[in-house]
């Protein structure tokens, strides 16, 4: 096995990843009041999301392979300098929007396209940064090691909000403008601060054959994958929505409340990754249901606030929930597949979330469209629908049976 991962180490790819997640912080926070400024529908503006995460989802797991052949540095790299110019394309073109240059379908098309194309080299990131942290990880660390790379994204999730209500102050574009900036500056310290994986390493361990989605050691993992982010973004693109409707909101402080209660699931999730992930000996499995268990009552408890006190009682829930099943899939993803197959299999997972993000947002989208709460109870069944499924499978496969 490579040599440990050092603190150092972790600390530049926690860096690189929480970048990242603060920048889709962002964007999740102001783009359905931002969308309403330019006059783009509901649908229209979940769709961007969707298409554009569809993109993603495709693309992730072709970087994972790639860093598999020529290792995993340059590819991070790659894809923190796409996220930088593909945000920074992003909000010139919603500038466009706000200053009338561009309007109704043609704006709808040009950011669809700007949001497309930073996804495609953005997705490079987070699989070459998973894959990374277990060339250097035993399998006895990988549950707590994934956990740490975990707080990543929580942490982003936590900031991200808070920069958002802090710049939308100075406009709506500005978080977005923000994120650009940041994403480069991590760039540059991956580039500076990350050793090198030796490319001689990873090109000398035999590929047998390419990693599939269908590949039965880690079916189980990317189909909840998929399942759990189905739900979580159908809440999480209409969630601006809600509150703008509910207690009547101007664009801006929609933007705020929006990023404090996402603030809120993104604060419980580092919690458990700190705490539970890195504590406890569980069976991932177990882990999963937890935490679907967690998601589903979330998500009732969503569909049914007046209130923002209610709403993150339910966006803990939500956030607790996500705490306990994204380590689990990882870690058990990584661990069903050999040394070689650590890029392609990191790149799989990193795609699910994508996925989730096609189908979820226009459902929700289109839902809210009806009634409000339909959308978050769209996202309760889908929990509970993938918690049943994975209880029945492990019955079916129980050696009792």
């Amino acid at each position: 096995m490579p040599d440990r991962l050092s603190r150092h180490q972790i600390t530049v790819l926690i860096v690189a990843l929480m970048t990242t997640a603060i920048g889709q912080s962002l964007v999740f926070a102001i783009l359905a009041p931002l969308g309403r400024e330019v006059a783009l529908n509901e649908l229209q503006i979940t769709s961007i999301i969707a298409i554009s995460a569809l993109v993603f989802g495709v693309a992730a797991p072709a970087w994972g392979r790639l860093s598999d052949r020529v290792g995993r540095k340059p590819i991070i790299i790659t894809g923190l300098i796409g996220y930088t110019l593909g945000t920074l394309a992003f909000t010139s073109v919603f500038y466009a929007g706000l200053t009338g240059l561009l309007g109704g379908a043609t704006l709808y098309g040009v950011l669809l396209l700007a949001r497309c194309s930073q996804s495609v080299i953005m997705s490079a990131t987070s699989p070459a940064s998973t894959a990374y942290a277990a060339d250097h990880t035993s399998r006895d660390q990988r549950t707590a090691t994934m956990a740490r790379l975990g707080t990543a994204n929580s942490m982003g999730t936590i900031l991200g909000p808070a920069v958002s209500g802090a710049l939308a102050t100075f406009g709506l574009l500005a978080p977005l403008y923000f994120a650009a900036g940041m994403a480069a500056l991590a760039a540059l310290l991956v580039w500076r601060q990350l050793p090198i994986t030796p490319v001689g390493d990873l090109a000398s361990r035999k590929i047998t054959s390419r990693l599939r989605f269908t590949d039965r050691r880690i079916l189980a993992f990317l189909a909840t994958a998929v399942g759990l982010f189905v739900g979580f973004s159908g809440i999480q693109q209409t969630l601006g929505f809600q509150l703008q409707d509910k207690l009547e909101l101007d664009g801006i402080e929609t933007a705020q409340m929006t990023g404090a209660a996402l603030m809120v699931s993104a604060a419980f999730t580092f919690l458990i990754q700190v705490t539970v992930m890195q504590r406890m000996a569980l069976k991932a499995s177990l882990f999963i249901r937890i935490g679907l268990s967690s998601l589903f009552v979330g998500a009732v408890v969503i569909a049914s606030f007046n209130s923002f006190t209610v709403l993150a009682v339910g966006m803990a829930f939500l956030g607790a929930g996500m705490g306990l099943c994204m380590p689990a899939i990882s870690a058990g993803a990584s661990l069903a597949v050999s040394p070689a197959e650590q890029g392609a299999a990191a790149g799989l997972i990193s795609s699910c979330p994508a996925i989730g993000f096609v189908a979820g947002p226009i459902c929700a989208g289109a839902l809210y469209q009806v009634h409000g709460p339909l959308a978050p109870l769209f996202s309760a069944a889908i929990f509970l629908a993938v918690l049943l499924t994975l209880i029945l499978a492990e019955r079916r496969n129980s050696p009792c049976n």
